[in-house]
């Protein structure tokens, strides 16, 4: 078995000092995800020691269409830090990326809690967890050179988690759960660059949806005795809409989506 706290110091060295590392992978013999996710508990120990909460999870591969991209082929999960998210408005002209490793952008939904979710919940009753609703743009980042990785790596890795901007919440009455869930099923998503149109999105392509993500994410947790199960507070960002980009210093980034009430993200990095 691999030193958990040991790799943890290594990880954590790593992205202190903005140093790529060799993926786990290649140096620990069958490195599955059970072994990168007790090395995941123990970066979040140490991150929770130094003074950073846990304010929610991001769920990421949820993607289906960019599975062959990457070689992971199965959605994975990660910690969010109060140190890590930022809320915004709708226009960000700030945005540093200073502290990021191969940055890349992912344009996501994210889901507020007001209620802690049970495994056996469909979508319908998960939505009655759900107190609010907002677009956001996740950074994520590699501590592999070249994105070149497995999942284990990745969820060992602060599950790629960089940063995540959220944008104005909106809040979603009981009355409107039917519909908000609908709309959360059915939704596209366009992704400029400096005007450019980048990628275009659907709902579908996260698990056919962000409720779905999340039902996901709550029935892995039911199954991991190890694993913390979500609370209400907590805040979950689903995954990718598009495909990631590399985005850079300069780069102003846009979003428009379509066929759900949520504003987009026009967002200049620096």
């Amino acid at each position: 078995m691999p030193n958990s706290a040991l790799l943890a110091d290594d990880i954590l060295a790593a992205l202190s000092s903005r140093q790529q590392m060799p993926p786990l992978s290649g140096r620990i013999e069958a490195f599955d995800t059970t072994k990168a996710y007790r090395i995941s508990r123990s970066v979040t120990a140490r991150r929770v020691a130094q003074g950073e909460t846990v304010i929610g999870r991001k769920i990421g591969f949820t993607n289906r269409t960019i599975w062959d991209e990457y070689g992971v082929h199965q959605p994975i999960y990660g910690p969010m830090y109060d140190t890590t998210v930022r809320e915004v408005a709708g226009t960000v002209s700030d945005a540093s990326l200073s502290s990021y490793v191969e940055p890349r952008i992912e344009p996501e939904i994210v889901l507020g809690l007001s209620a802690a979710p049970e495994a056996d919940m469909d979508e319908q009753e998960l939505m009655s967890c759900i107190g609010w609703i907002a677009h956001g743009f996740e950074i994520v980042q590699s501590l592999f050179p070249g994105w070149v990785f497995k999942g284990s790596d990745c969820v060992a890795a602060f599950g790629l988690h960089g940063g995540l901007l959220v944008g104005p919440r909106t809040v979603i009455p009981q009355a409107d759960h039917a519909l908000w869930l609908e709309r959360l099923k059915s939704f596209s998503i366009r992704l400029n660059c400096d005007g450019a149109l980048m990628d275009t999105g659907h709902a579908v392509n996260v698990l056919d949806g962000p409720v779905s993500a999340l039902r996901h994410l709550v029935g892995v947790l039911a199954l991991d005795a190890e694993a913390m199960p979500l609370t209400a507070g907590e805040m979950i960002t689903t995954g990718t809409l598009t495909r990631a980009f590399p985005v850079s210093p300069g780069q102003r980034w846009q979003t428009a989506l379509h066929g759900i009430d949520l504003p987009g993200l026009d967002v200049t990095f620096v």
